[in-house]
């Protein structure tokens, strides 16, 4: 077996105790070998966590826990200063990025239609959470936390983070719709000035507030100026502001609900006395974090699911599908019967 000397620094002996040895997966060797023979200063690797939190390291797509793990057998040996023993070291994980914490952070700050009159009324008095503060606060990759901010309908206003109300939302994707008919323009190459100039003359929405909502819903070319509606998209997400209208109530059951099948976003049930089916609005964003909690609430909500029921409402809480079977596996019991696979609870939870 090779013999390595370590030395972190020329205060090595003063400094014991200072030093942790972290055991890389192979995608982040890859990583770090890369960083080093294109002379990076790797600071694409970050770790982040306020007192209190488990630490994580971030790249710029992934994020990893850290845990303790202590070594049964001492594989590595520090002869100095003599006698001394590594008994454990640090193992990464990937995980999902923190991203729940945005819901708290930001509570307080959406951003209405009431606040619409001209781009000089987004000064107003609210205290300033911005990019930067997400950045240094949610433990989450710069990728993950962008597509968090996108997925959550989050606008960034004057630097800014700015939860947009789902009922202005809904009103946005109508003014569109209605613009792009009005004006004759094609969905798949729409004129990006022209639609801004059309809807802050019109209906008052300020242009950096339409630019971003065009943004999540297609592909903007910015060298052409030109945007491409995802109709897919615009559908859904108007069906979903149709639900939060009504959530506190169930709606019919129409064409829309296909749109629906993969996000997670309702419950379907039939009547007992008829053969209608009813929607209501049930989103991911309102239930735990935690895993044992969030079956906890799934299985309060509704004690027997589908497969294909209960998988959307665990896609935020596992890496992978991995991940998610082994989350089955040890909160729920599966059965099978003619219609499929259905999951009750492993434990009792009482409301």
């Amino acid at each position: 077996m090779a013999d390595h000397n370590l030395r972190f620094s020329a205060s090595s002996l003063a400094e014991q105790g200072s030093f942790k040895l972290m055991e890389l997966p192979p995608e982040l060797c890859q990583l770090m070998e890369a960083s080093l023979l294109s002379e990076g200063d790797g600071s694409s690797l970050k770790i982040k966590g306020k007192p209190g939190e488990d630490a994580v390291l971030c790249t710029k797509d992934k994020t990893y826990a850290i845990r303790a793990v202590s070594l049964s057998n001492s594989i590595l040996v520090v002869t100095s200063p003599p006698d001394s023993e590594l008994n454990e070291i640090l193992e990464l994980t990937q995980t999902i990025p923190k991203l729940h914490k945005l819901n708290a952070l930001l509570k307080g700050k959406e951003y209405g239609e009431d606040e619409e009159d001209n781009d000089d009324s987004m000064n107003i008095d609210v205290q300033d959470f911005t990019y930067a503060d997400a950045q240094a606060m949610i433990q989450a990759s710069e990728a993950e936390l962008s597509r968090g901010l996108r997925e959550r309908r989050i606008l960034q206003i004057n630097e800014s983070l700015r939860p947009i109300s789902s009922a202005y939302l809904t009103k946005i994707i109508q003014f569109i719709l209605n613009s792009l008919a009005a004006l004759s323009l094609n969905h798949e190459s729409v004129p990006i000035e022209k639609l801004c100039t059309a809807l802050a003359d019109e209906h008052d929405v300020p242009r950096t507030v339409s630019a971003q909502v065009m943004g999540w819903f297609g592909d903007i070319n910015e060298l052409e100026g030109r945007w491409t509606l995802n109709v897919d998209a615009v559908v859904r997400e108007a069906g979903l502001g149709i639900l939060k209208e009504s959530k506190d109530k169930s709606v019919d059951k129409d064409e829309l609900i296909i749109s629906w099948k993969e996000l997670g976003n309702y419950l379907s049930s039939k009547d007992h006395y008829s053969e209608d089916e009813t929607v209501k609005y049930f989103p991911v964003s309102s239930l735990p974090a935690d895993p044992a909690q969030r079956f906890s609430d799934l299985f309060l909500t509704r004690s027997k699911w589908k497969n294909e029921d209960i998988i959307p409402f665990l896609s935020d809480i596992a890496v992978n599908a991995k991940e998610r079977d082994k989350m089955l596996l040890k909160y729920a019991r599966a059965t099978t019967d003619a219609q499929g696979i259905w999951y009750t609870a492993r434990a009792q939870y009482n409301g």
